[in-house]
């Protein structure tokens, strides 16, 4: 992944912005203490900072989106925009049914008895497309999964903050994956301003889509799961990837959500970087590889996003002693997945990013000493080492 400006901008004026705010800060702060009216001024002021600087990575990620075929693409925003309109899905009556089937299944509480019917029955439907062999059907799952893992990732991202916002918490765990360097007073007031944004900002766009009971963050990190599973037989898994991936502000929020959320996302994240690790390995004839929607620089930057949004929640997350969320040999597995993954990525500066926030998170968490990737951190640094004395011979 090259270090282009769509990349560095928001981190270099969110630093900036949130250096000058902390300086203004102080002074405030002291008066606010003796006021009230001060005091609620301060709290709108500081509401209002983060609320701007929430807005930074969406602001510049329009300039590197995740690279699709133009077909893939304006299928499933059609689906997404029909599902939206009335719970279609396409123009056709196999793509509206199964659309409809998932938005029930999304909306229904998995303790109903329901649940269980609606879910088969989406299932039985998407296996049968599959078992057809026929491309036009593949494509409907593809485009009706896509929009309901996009839906899905919305609704527990917005499931999150409302849990958080009842319960008062402390957002984001102690340090977010993305301001790790920043020191511990700057890192707790900008988390207490990016609470205040991302709550408002996030919840009020999520809010029709949370208005029923049944979407209960837990349920709906499994149904992700399930999802992923589904889009990876259907051959479309490259895009369940990239929006996970892309999904930084639900990784920051895992950092601090509920154990049993953490290990259902933890599943996510780990079906999902296996499925990473296969991406660009087919070995195709040239016009099947022009219409892949990741080519190689893009499954390179997918890689690296995927490692910096939720390499954190691996280390920090409570893996449990009764039930594990993931067995000795899966987290082996794991393991040795990640160091290839971090390998293929440059080591000048791209392997840095990523074992630097390693070594943070695995060493501030005592609760865990998995991802173990000691070796690959030895690795790279005898190599940068064995660079810099080349260098200056």
């Amino acid at each position: 992944m090259e270090n282009s400006p769509s990349a560095i901008a928001p981190l270099l004026l969110r630093n900036l912005l949130t250096s000058i705010f902390i300086h203004a800060d102080k002074s405030l702060l002291y008066f606010s203490q003796k006021y009230k009216l001060l005091e609620t001024i301060r709290y709108l002021l500081v509401s209002l900072f983060l609320f701007i600087l929430s807005l930074l990575p969406s602001f510049f990620s329009f300039l590197t989106p995740c690279k699709e075929s133009e077909n893939s693409k304006s299928t499933r925003d059609d689906t997404y925009s029909a599902s939206i309109g009335g719970g279609g899905g396409g123009d056709s009556g196999v793509s509206r049914a199964l659309s409809q089937l998932l938005l029930i299944m999304n909306d229904i509480p998995v303790s109903s008895r329901k649940y269980e019917v609606v879910r088969s029955l989406a299932e039985k439907l998407i296996d049968e497309n599959l078992l057809e062999g026929n491309r036009a059907l593949r494509e409907v799952n593809c485009a009706v999964l896509s929009a309901a893992f996009s839906r899905s990732l919305s609704q527990i991202e917005a499931a999150v903050v409302e849990q958080e916002r009842r319960s008062g918490g402390d957002f984001g765990g102690d340090v977010a994956a993305s301001d790790f360097h920043i020191s511990n007073r700057a890192s707790r007031l900008v988390k207490g301003v990016r609470y205040y944004g991302r709550a408002a900002w996030r919840y009020a766009k999520s809010r029709r889509e949370m208005s029923r009971s049944g979407s209960s963050a837990e349920k709906l990190a499994a149904e992700v799961l399930w999802l992923a599973q589904k889009m990876a037989a259907s051959g479309c898994v490259e895009e369940a990837v990239c929006k996970w991936a892309s999904a930084s502000n639900l990784a920051w929020l895992a950092l601090s959500a509920e154990p049993r959320l953490q290990g259902n996302l933890v599943k996510v994240s780990a079906f999902l970087i296996k499925q990473a690790q296969e991406m660009g390995k087919e070995e195709e004839d040239e016009d099947q590889k022009t219409s892949k929607p990741l080519e190689q620089h893009h499954i390179r930057q997918t890689k690296m996003k995927l490692l910096m949004s939720w390499l954190p929640l691996l280390c920090r997350a409570n893996n449990g002693t009764d039930a594990p969320i993931l067995s000795m040999g899966e987290r082996a597995e794991l393991e040795r997945i990640l160091e290839d993954m971090i390998l293929t990525l440059r080591e000048e500066d791209e392997q840095e990013s990523v074992l630097s926030l390693w070594l943070h998170h695995f060493t501030h968490c005592p609760a865990s000493d998995w991802p173990n990737l000691r070796a690959c951190y030895t690795r790279w640094y005898s190599a940068s080492r064995a660079r810099l004395v080349l260098a200056t011979a």
